[in-house]
């Protein structure tokens, strides 16, 4: 039900960006964002950004699935390798499909060759820190370190989002349209993992 509502909103998104409905919405956050700018906040800006980056996001998710073969946590690991996947494969072809052109970047940095629609870091950093941040709440007992993690997560997610958008790579609606199309994408992975594990309890179960 959630994928399916979620889903539906995304679909309106698009509609609404194909036809320029959001150009003023976007003008607007792009501009009111970009009057928060300084030297410092640039900096922090750049380096958040990066953790939603291809290159950081590959790395991590290959050491992290590593980490959790070798824990002996393969399903975890199989999980997150299968949502980093699916994450890039999805951003991949709706880039493809809907070919938005990027806006124009603030603080002279280069235009990523890629489409801008929807934000490939706000997707696939909503679906590593997601689903990473739901494994580890699983795995532990601790208040502390699962506050920790239901606080933390989210707000790195949300800092990587706004991040493109202070930069200028993004308008605020390719954000919105990767958190989205994130949390769809995690939502279906976890109701088909949950129907998976329905099915082996109910043949261990004693006839």
């Amino acid at each position: 039900a959630l994928a399916i509502g979620v889903l539906v909103f995304l679909a309106w998104l698009t509609d609404e960006v194909l036809e320029g409905d959001t150009q003023r919405f976007d003008e607007a956050t792009r501009s009111a964002v970009h009057q928060l700018a300084s030297p410092s906040l640039t900096t922090a800006m750049r380096a958040v950004s990066f953790l939603g980056s291809t290159r950081f996001l590959f790395s991590a998710t290959a050491i992290i699935v590593i980490a959790f073969v070798l824990r002996k946590w393969k399903r975890e690991g199989l999980l997150l390798g299968i949502t980093m996947f699916g994450a890039s494969m999805l951003n991949i072809t709706l880039k493809l499909a809907f070919k938005r052109v990027r806006p124009e970047p603030f603080f002279n940095l280069a235009t990523p060759r890629s489409y801008s629609f929807p934000s490939g870091h706000a997707l696939a950093s909503f679906c590593f820190f997601g689903a990473l941040a739901a494994i580890l709440h699983a795995r532990t007992d601790n208040k502390r370190i699962r506050l920790a993690i239901k606080i933390g997560a989210p707000v790195i997610i949300f800092l990587i989002g706004f991040s493109r958008i202070y930069l200028g790579v993004h308008h605020t609606t390719d954000v919105i349209a990767g958190f989205t199309a994130a949390l769809i994408w995690t939502a279906v992975v976890k109701f088909v993992e949950e129907q998976l594990l329905r099915r082996r309890r109910k043949k261990a179960e004693p006839k």
